[in-house]
């Protein structure tokens, strides 16, 4: 990047155990023992309040995991941003481009690799599994750009996509919603779930906590329980972000 060319600032907030925002500016490169030729950047961990790891990973040409993505009891989602790749879990290879998506059921290895001549971005995101007795995940595989979307809380300029099955086997779902000129929630939400969301198209401004605060593409907001939240939908093009939700879980006491 060189020399400075004004003062440093940032966009960034952060309130640990309540919520964050992290834009791309500022992000560092992590390395990661089981992935080579990767730019990671860890955008969101236990250490400042989420219950989930995400990260952003550009997998460089040849570039990709040198032993599978796994850990015992935790389970795993990426989505592609851009770019083209494989992902294979147990024993099935995938194609994976531009808003393609593939979860992994927990314990179950994913590996990536990148024979294209492009890098291939992508978010990565675990968690640990929380079981019911009689019902289990299965591996998803999908693409937001083919699927139907429908209208959020009955309002036509805000659409809604869910990314994976409702059933009980499930303790996490990613969905996306999209702004459309002059959508906007229908209410301030404060509710028990957490949200991790990144933004994938457009800019809006975001209302965290008590904060009303600009926000864009590439931009990533943790919301933990209970924080007030809700956003509308700016400019002359939807504003799209995809976000993360626990589900299908009793509160542990």
């Amino acid at each position: 990047m060189g020399y400075p060319q004004d003062l440093l600032s940032s966009r960034a907030v952060v309130q640990h155990g309540r919520y964050a925002l992290i834009p791309p500016e500022g992000r560092v490169k992590n390395v990661l023992p089981n992935l080579e030729k990767c730019n990671v950047s860890i955008i969101a961990s236990p250490h400042y309040g989420p219950q989930f790891a995400m990260y952003t990973v550009e997998v460089l040409p040849g570039g990709g995991t040198v032993k599978p993505f796994q850990e015992e009891g935790i389970e795993t989602f990426i989505y592609c941003l851009n770019g083209e790749g494989k992902v294979s879990v147990e024993g099935k290879e995938y194609c994976i481009d531009e808003s393609g998506y593939v979860f992994a059921p927990a314990s179950s290895g994913m590996n990536l690799k990148n024979d294209s001549p492009a890098p291939w971005r992508l978010l990565l995101y675990k968690q640990r599994y929380r079981a019911v007795e009689g019902f289990a995940a299965r591996v998803v595989v999908g693409r937001l750009n083919d699927m139907p979307d429908a209208p959020y809380d009955g309002m036509e300029n805000v659409r809604i996509k869910d990314l994976l099955p409702t059933d009980l086997g499930f303790d996490v779902n990613f969905h996306t919603l999209s702004f459309l000129p002059g959508g906007c929630h229908p209410f301030i939400e404060t509710h028990v779930q957490e949200h991790g969301l990144y933004l994938i198209e457009g800019e809006g401004v975001y209302l965290i906590d008590k904060q009303w605060i600009p926000v864009k593409k590439e931009d990533f907001i943790w919301f933990g329980p209970y924080v007030p939240q809700a956003c509308y939908g700016v400019g002359r093009t939807p504003f799209t972000y995809i976000y993360t939700k626990d589900c299908n879980r009793d509160v542990q006491l």
